[in-house]
């Protein structure tokens, strides 16, 4: 089962690799291999619709595009604004803890053998281990730059999301 933090993926995606129109059943398909695949997880925030009406829409197109990805289920959760140094930022709160929520029940349901994670975010650590300590595999996938060097520790397996493997997923 693949769990994707899709702030993360994006922005990881956008800095390593540049624009890429990514095809989440040929990713699912590389991630996976020969094993059997189960369902992707994709989680992200609906941008501000009035703060950028073109980019809200574009997101849009893209969340229709994710729903109708076969075995992908799409997870939205809230984007909040914030004052830092008098500047308004976004920051998407609640992703990280969804993710961990499912891997851990979905493991705890043996509905997998191997979870997927697609993050460089090191606050999943624990998470990883309390599926681990259920006798689940967890592999983490992730880009050069923006990852997490005990997340990758911490993990079965990891696998650097370079551009060959990216580019067969376009």
């Amino acid at each position: 089962m693949v769990f994707i933090d899709g702030s993360n993926f994006y922005h990881g995606l956008r800095k390593n690799i540049g624009k890429a129109d990514i095809d989440f059943s040929r990713l699912a398909a590389a991630i996976s291999g020969k094993r059997k695949f189960v369902r992707t997880h994709y989680y992200n925030a609906p941008l501000d619709q009035q703060a950028d009406p073109a980019k809200y829409s574009k997101q849009q197109r893209f969340f229709d595009r994710l729903r109708n990805t076969p075995n992908l289920k799409l997870i939205l959760v809230r984007l909040q604004k914030r004052m830092i140094e008098g500047k308004l930022v976004y920051v998407v709160k609640g992703d990280d803890i969804h993710l961990a929520t499912d891997m851990i029940v979905l493991a705890s349901k043996n509905a997998y053998d191997t979870a997927v994670l697609v993050s460089g975010d090191g606050d999943f650590v624990p998470a990883v281990r309390a599926v681990q300590e259920m006798g689940k595999r967890v592999e983490n996938y992730y880009f050069k730059s923006g990852h997490s060097w005990h997340l990758r520790q911490t993990c079965d397996n990891s696998v650097l999301m370079d551009k060959d493997f990216i580019m067969k997923c376009i």
